[in-house]
């Protein structure tokens, strides 16, 4: 999901993403782009959808946080 106006991208991944050289790497032309990635496991959201959403809300209000995964 993308909000280009927050330069946000979020993604819900599977564990197949753990250590993905492919995720690493388009990370990182993202980032050059201006973007953010923020992703969550698909547990994470199947767990606690609102922590996910005020998850998300808090990098749309604050350019200034980055990503942890």
């Amino acid at each position: 999901f993308v909000c280009a106006e927050a330069r946000l991208i979020v993604e819900i991944d599977g564990s197949q993403h753990a250590d993905s050289n492919y995720d690493r790497e388009r990370d990182a032309e993202l980032k050059a782009r201006g973007f953010r990635v923020l992703r969550f496991w698909n547990d994470d959201v199947l767990r606690d959808l609102n922590a996910v959403c005020d998850t998300i809300i808090a990098y749309v209000g604050d350019q200034s946080l980055q990503p942890w995964r």
